[in-house]
Parts: C-alpha cells; structure tokens; sequence
C-alpha cells in the first residue's frame, strides 16, 4: 500500500509539473499573485462555513455523538489527512473513526457513523455532479466531454447504489463476523469493539429525519464549493456567474474523487480543472492556479489540522473515556 501511494504520488507529481511546464510556470504564478494577500485571506476565510456545513452534515446521522464541535474539530482532521498525507483519500476516515472511539465511542458506532457520512456524502455529491453536468449542458451544449461525463456519472451513481445496498443487504456484518474471528483466533481482545457495527451502520438510516438533515448539510458544503470558485476567479481579475462556479467544481470534483487512490488527487485534480475550464473559455494558466490555490488553502488549514490531530491523540492517551 505504501509502495503504491509512492508510485501514485510520483506519477502525480509528473503530471503537474507537466501541466506547468506546457501551459507555463511564469504565467501560472502571475494569475495567483493578482489575488493578493487580502484575496487569498478571504478565501482561507470562505471555506471556514464549508467544513462547519459538513461537520453538521457528519453530527446529523452519527447521532447520539460528542457534540458538534468535536465532529467539527474532527472534520478539520479527516480533511487534513486525506488532502496532506500520504494516503488514499479516505484515509482521514480511519484517522477520525479511531479518535472517536478514544473520545468514547464505541468503535462499533464510530466506525458505522463515519461510514454513513462517507456515503451520504458521496450521495450528495453525485446529485451535485449531476447539476453540474446539467449546467454545462445549457452553457455549452452536448459535446462529447459532456457525454463521456454523463457516462461516468451513471457509473458513479450505480456504484454509490450498490455500497448502499451491500451495506444494508449485510456487508459491515460479513467484516465484523472476519473481524472478531481473527481476533479470537491472533488472541486480539480490542477487535471485540467491532461487535455491531452492522447494526449501528443500518441504524444511521433508520431515522429519515436525521437522512434528510445530513443530507442537506452535505449538498450546501458543495454548493458552497461552487461559490469559492467564483470568489477565487474573482480574486484572480476574472468575474464569473454562479453556474460557471457550480459547473468547474461539480466536475472538478468528481475527477479528483475519480482519482481517490492517488495521494491528494495529485495531478489528477488539476488536469480536471483544465479540460473543465477550456469548455468555458477559461485559460488553462487560469485553471491550474484556480487548482494550486485549492492547494495552498487546504496546506494553510491542514497542517493545524494535523497539530490537532497529534494534540488529540496525546489527550486521549492520559485520559480515561465514558463508552458512548
């Protein structure tokens, strides 16, 4: 897994500085210089809202929980994780799962709360998609770009149906029976946690309530993504409508989670901003710096995260928790 996150990163690596190096490094960094100090301030600033719309979104279906500013401190985590370590994106699930069960969670309930955001989550984002993809349509027509991504979106939207419905149809209760027998067998107390979390995952969707709720929270997270594009272009000198916004990042987006495996989505995340944006008549030096301020602004609030992470971890450790 190692070898294969290096093999991943290293390829995406090649692949931004190829894009820099054809579409010009120069040009590059003078798109994101016209955004200023004050420019790039407010768009750290902006996606402050976002990562509390998906805190709340988290806090809704993994009720009863710690409470909204722990899942929000852990939210600040598990982006932190995925976007700046070395790990396939969802690696900060694992990371938060953990944190939860040292805050008192049952591993069982921690594991099937996080497991549900993760798929309302990507839930959400396949109905953004498919906004975006409707938007493109009405801007720029049918093309071919716009046909091989309502391709991918149907592949995307069964895929998404069909982790559904093998978690609901018994899946988590398949790894949880592996799970606790090579725990008894290794003589490995601590995988006894894992008991129920069939039951505690098929629980978050038993109250539509709470479904709806974290849905809504999650599909306001991305839209409001669509909204820090715009912010940025206009930082950049380049003032565009909100459908333009919600068009680069629902497919923006969707590429890099096409491209979960790479660390970071390295590469694969600016070349999507790229073919978005030249369906736009947007230049290309202007995608990729739309794509490294992303960048700076996830290093900028990730490596506190990460700190609160390490200070999580360390308080956990000293002291002794109440099972939740």
């Amino acid at each position: 897994m190692k070898l294969g996150a290096l093999a991943g990163g290293l390829v995406g690596l090649g692949l931004v500085a190829w894009l820099l190096a054809s579409y010009g490094l120069a040009r590059v960094l003078d798109v994101l210089g016209r955004a200023g100090i004050a420019g790039f301030v407010a768009i750290v600033a902006f996606h402050l809202p976002q990562m509390v719309l998906s805190a709340l979104g988290w806090e809704a279906i993994g009720r009863p929980g710690p409470g909204l500013r722990s899942y929000l401190r852990l939210r600040w985590v598990r982006d932190a994780v995925n976007n700046l370590l070395p790990l396939a994106q969802i690696g900060g699930e694992f990371v938060v799962a953990h944190l939860l069960q040292r805050q008192g969670v049952r591993l069982a309930r921690a594991i099937g709360g996080t497991i549900a955001d993760l798929l309302l989550e990507m839930g959400t984002q396949v109905l953004f998609t498919v906004l975006g993809v409707a938007l493109l349509v009405h801007v720029s027509g049918h093309s071919e770009v716009t046909e091989l991504a309502t391709r991918a979106l149907w592949i995307a939207a069964l895929v998404v149906a069909g982790a559904f419905a093998a978690l609901w149809m018994g899946l988590a209760a398949v790894i949880e029976r592996a799970a606790l027998r090579m725990g008894h067998s290794l003589g490995w107390p601590a995988t006894a946690e894992i008991s129920g979390l069939h039951e505690a995952l098929v629980g978050c969707f038993r109250a539509p309530g709470r479904v709806v709720s974290a849905s809504f929270w999650h599909l306001l997270s991305w839209l409001s993504g669509g909204l820090e594009v715009c912010l940025i272009l206009h930082f950049f000198g380049m003032d565009v409508g909100l459908d333009t916004g919600l068009i680069i990042e629902s497919l923006g987006q969707a590429l890099k989670a096409v491209g979960f495996a790479v660390p970071g989505a390295l590469g694969v995340q600016e070349g999507g901003y790229v073919v978005v944006c030249r369906l736009l008549n947007i230049p290309p030096e202007t995608a990729l710096a739309v794509s490294l301020m992303k960048r700076v602004r996830e290093a900028v609030l990730g490596i506190p995260g990460l700190v609160l992470w390490h200070r999580a971890e360390a308080k956990a450790s000293t002291a002794p928790a109440a099972s939740l």
